[in-house]
């Protein structure tokens, strides 16, 4: 018999896999619970005293609380109560008691419907489940009282009911067969006949239950499990080309701002060159003293009227020389590359000097009245190269 259990249980592990190529959404601990009751009758699967086969029966009635680990496999705590049925002043199970004997088991559920058809979605309207396990029997009475264990095989015929499919509605056939007998040579109502405790009619019952599941809500927002949503391949490979495509802009533009660093470090170099050349004397000074170029210079980017770090640099140098010359006034003069229409060229060079006014009042505080604004639009004089005409420039413009 154990070999006979081991070859079943090696065959629905292989079915198992096999029928499992759905992805399921991954579920919490808490998911895929449910409790239920149940009622019905037993009988003795052979003569028992004055009973026998369909000729004695003991209403039963029992709890199931259980927990659905895959759409295949599951666990659940069985409970029976065997009720009173007496004849002749004597019980079914030996005793005069209401309650004659309960049965508590631990059982594996196999979902035969999911195992060798797959799962859906959602369970079928119809499903066919099996369950086997272990438990513990105790009869209460006279000489019968005893302890034992137990095991049970089942068949679950269920109905999955409602919108949601929150309920399912069973009919069960099941056998319960007494194990082993822990009572110290005492009579134990399901090894009655049998010394050996082994799987045989002769203690055994046989028990036919209806009963009623409810599954509890899940964290994925329904009473049961949930295909995951998958990609195809197709859709993979156009995520990995969108990541490629983004990668290669994003080198492109490392290599602008590289680029526009080596520009940056060539704009420095000549305007420290030009602050080391020799002052003009006095006389030529005095001659040009009305429009003096200040020499720094604000480099903006193409359409841009905002200021860099190294135009601020441009700007704190001409602001230490108008508080270094307090009474100088300076004229910024703003220009813009001969790309694009004149109009929005004119607009541009009127912003950037008004964004470098801006900062010498805002951020080093220079009286406003001391600066004017001109902006003079394109420009190609001022260098070759178009990046180089994008500038704003100071002159001293004191009187």
């Amino acid at each position: 018999m154990k070999k006979l259990f081991l070859m079943l249980a090696a065959g629905m592990m292989a079915a198992s896999v096999n029928a499992q190529n759905t992805a399921i959404t991954a579920n919490k601990f808490t998911d895929n619970i449910y409790v239920g009751v149940k009622a019905g009758a037993a009988t003795p699967m052979q003569k028992w005293g004055d009973y026998g086969f369909m000729k004695g029966f003991a209403p039963t009635i029992g709890v199931r609380v259980g927990k659905n680990l895959t759409t295949v496999f599951g666990l659940a705590i069985d409970a029976d109560a065997y009720i009173m049925s007496k004849s002749d002043s004597k019980s079914i199970m030996g005793n005069k008691t209401f309650i004659n004997a309960t049965n508590v088991s631990l059982l594996g559920t196999f979902n035969l419907s999911n195992l060798f058809k797959g799962y859906t979605g959602e369970p079928r309207n119809f499903e066919v489940i099996g369950l086997y396990g272990f438990g513990w029997e105790h009869t209460f009475g006279g000489l019968s009282k005893a302890n034992g264990l137990t095991s049970k095989a089942a068949l679950d015929f269920a109905f999955n009911l409602g919108a949601e499919k929150a309920w399912q509605l069973y009919i069960e056939p099941a056998v319960v067969f007494g194990m082993v007998n822990l009572s110290n040579g005492m009579n134990n109502a399901l090894a009655l006949n049998n010394p050996n405790y082994k799987y045989d009619s002769r203690n055994g019952l046989f028990q036919l239950n209806v009963g009623l599941n409810y599954k509890f809500g899940n964290s994925n927002g329904t009473h049961n499990f949930v295909k995951a949503a998958l990609r195809d391949q197709a859709e993979v490979d156009a995520l990995n080309a969108k990541i490629n495509e983004l990668r290669a802009d994003n080198s492109k533009k490392d290599g602008k701002i590289a680029e526009d660093g080596r520009t940056i470090s060539d704009l420095q170099a000549q305007l420290q060159a030009l602050q080391n050349q020799p002052k003009q004397t006095a006389a030529v000074q005095v001659v040009e003293k009305k429009n003096v170029n200040l020499q720094p210079i604000v480099i903006f980017g193409q359409g841009k009227s905002t200021l860099d770090n190294a135009g601020y640099a441009s700007c704190e140098m001409v602001a230490k020389y108008m508080r270094n010359h307090p009474e100088s006034k300076v004229l910024v003069k703003g220009y813009a590359s001969p790309e694009g229409k004149a109009e929005l060229n004119q607009k541009l060079s009127e912003a950037r000097a008004a964004a470098v006014k801006n900062a010498l009042v805002k951020r080093y505080k220079i009286n406003a009245a001391r600066i004017t604004t001109q902006g003079l639009g394109a420009t190609s004089e001022i260098s070759e190269e178009n990046d180089f005409n994008r500038v704003a420039m100071f002159f001293d413009v004191t009187k």
